[in-house]
């Protein structure tokens, strides 16, 4: 295997979700494909991103709605990596991303939780190399 391709989040919406990840968090829409009168298949990624992306699945059942903004039970479920913490900060800030606490460094890097627009917690992250630099 060579890498992972695609992670699933539940969705309410797909059209308020394409805005939230394109507009707050900066991603690009890679595809929206209707696949019936329902589904769509949508997919989101940081710019850049050649390997993992991000499906947005509405969710279709009661099941599902159930999971939304919770699918991780309470933690962390995502990482994004950045390259400029403070500037990815303050831009993700000024668009409405609610930020659980101010930057914080790590031995490993400077990250701050963030929860997406159905309450999903995910790290912000900027990692330290030997020597002190992002990657």
């Amino acid at each position: 295997m060579s890498h992972l391709g695609l992670l699933t989040l539940v969705v309410r919406d797909y059209d308020e979700a394409i805005a939230f990840y394109r507009d707050a968090l900066g991603f690009e829409l890679r595809e929206d494909t209707r696949i019936d009168e329902d589904k769509r298949w949508v997919v989101v990624a940081p710019p850049g991103a050649r390997e993992t992306a991000v499906l947005l699945a509405r969710a279709a059942t009661a099941e599902q709605e159930a999971r939304i903004g919770d699918q991780t039970g309470g933690r962390v479920g995502w990482f994004l990596n950045t390259d400029a913490f403070d500037r990815d900060h303050e831009r993700m800030r000024a668009a409405g991303v609610e930020f659980e606490e101010a930057p914080r460094q790590e031995p490993y890097g400077t990250v701050a939780v963030f929860r997406d627009l159905y309450g999903n917690r995910w790290d912000l992250i900027q990692l330290h190399r030997p020597g002190g630099k992002g990657e």
